[in-house]
């Protein structure tokens, strides 16, 4: 337990996203169950609100409160037999593919590896490979947490069952998930990497990935992004210091396949770099290639559906070539396929017909948050007329930690559900530095 001013206080609270500074009453570094049941019992007692912090990508301020950070609780077990993996609070997606990679299995894991496993799977789960698959929450056997009231539960389809699907899609909102299992699929290699174009061809190769996503099969995930890259010696020289488009593409099946369904956008001109080829599973994070060091960002998404010459225009007028755009990254993913079909049991994903989801990010501190946040919104507000009005839990953002944000993830009948289970197991909502789901 470290209290402000302690030695380790700040190196406890950081976070991946260094936009948002932790500032907790107390931290406590979890090791075990036992440890977050304590925590949590000696926080209600001082009626301190209670926060959870694994690795702070979609970090939210926890001001006043008891923030229980889990990185130390970081065992992967693989059962080959079941192709079902128990990864432990404070897991990284890396670890898990590495581990169910010695057997020839993959999770369905997020576009950087570096992500925590459990707070991405409790928001949903969008894998490079999720329109084969669904979302990591459809894959989910059995969780483990602990309750405002200090209780361990085990909980699955078959014990507790409504809270098994509040979990899948609600977040962090009911407890402390301190272990989950999870199915793997028998993947070691897939078709996949990046094709770079350059920015000045943003209409053109915005236009060829929209129309190429209307006819693909389920095993073939991509998405698109216009990317600034700084003028910086780790950045390949072709893409240095300017702006590129960048394809990424993700295929569960033959490369001869794959080469075949990639050759339309190929055909769209001279790529800059082409690294689309076979690959091994363990490399996958290499397609989205996400920053793996802490970066202060302003992020904001929605969700579209479609993805027309019109939203296109839309996006290459505010952050084209032509502009002073302050993105880093501004990106569309394909959905559809598997994302759109149901698990059972069903669980709280509240995003199933969206066809794309846009997602943008600027770099920069908490000086400079009004300012990206007003561009932001800006942006979002002129993609209205292609939205859907929702927003995907995974890529929820500070902004978003409102209650009109929040409902925004969800359907009115889902939120209910969503609030009544909160009731339930978290009436004080104790749970409440997040997201939140209110009980009232």
């Amino acid at each position: 337990m470290l209290l402000p001013g302690d030695e380790w206080y700040a190196a406890e609270c950081a976070a991946y996203n260094l936009a948002t500074q932790h500032s907790p009453a107390i931290v406590v570094g979890a090791t075990n169950p036992g440890d977050v049941q304590a925590a949590i019992r000696f926080a209600v007692s001082y009626h301190l609100p209670v926060a959870v912090l694994a690795t702070g990508h979609s970090a939210l301020s926890s001001s006043g409160a008891m923030l229980i950070t889990t990185g130390r609780m970081d065992s992967v077990l693989v059962d080959t037999e079941s192709r079902i993996a128990r990864v432990e609070a404070g897991v990284r997606w890396q670890q898990v593919i590495d581990e169910a990679g010695k057997y020839g299995l993959a999770p369905l894991n997020g576009s950087a590896p570096t992500v925590g496993a459990i707070s991405y799977t409790l928001g949903g789960g969008l894998s490079p490979i999720g329109r084969t698959f669904g979302y990591a929450a459809d894959h989910v056997r059995r969780i483990e947490l602990v309750t405002a009231d200090g209780e361990l539960h085990v909980v699955s389809a078959e014990r507790e069952p409504e809270l098994f699907w509040a979990l899948r899609g609600g977040k962090g909102n009911f407890g402390v998930v301190t272990a989950m299992e999870f199915d793997l699929f028998p993947i070691d290699r897939i078709y996949g990497g990046s094709l770079f174009f350059p920015g000045e061809q943003a209409t053109q190769v915005l236009t060829a990935w929209s129309a190429w996503t209307m006819d693909l099969p389920d095993e073939m995930t991509s998405s698109i992004a216009l990317l600034r890259l700084p003028p910086a010696p780790e950045v390949p020289e072709p893409l240095r210091g300017r702006l590129v488009v960048h394809v990424r593409i993700a295929y569960v099946g033959s490369a001869e396949t794959g080469a075949r369904l990639v050759a339309p956008l190929r055909a769209t001109g001279p790529a800059l770099i082409d690294s689309v080829a076979e690959m091994p599973y363990a490399a996958i994070g290499s397609i989205h290639n996400d920053p793996p060091m802490p970066i202060p960002f302003h992020d904001r998404s929605t969700l579209l559906r479609e993805f027309t010459p019109e939203a296109i225009d839309t996006v290459v007028r505010l952050a084209g070539p032509d502009t002073q755009s302050p993105l880093v990254v501004l990106e569309v993913r394909h959905l559809g396929g598997a994302l759109d079909r149901r698990p059972e049991p069903g669980n709280a994903i509240d995003t199933r017909g969206s066809a794309f989801l846009l997602y943008a990010v600027a770099f920069g501190g908490p000086d400079q948050a009004e300012a990206f946040n007003g561009y932001l919104t800006n942006l979002v507000s002129a993609l209205e007329p292609w939205s859907t009005g929702r927003r995907f839990v995974n890529f929820f953002s500070a902004v978003d930690a409102t209650d009109e944000g929040v409902r925004a993830g969800y359907r009115p009948e889902t939120y209910q559900r969503l609030v009544d289970v909160k009731k339930a197991y978290d009436p004080r909502n104790v749970f409440r530095p997040n997201h939140n789901i209110r009980p009232a």
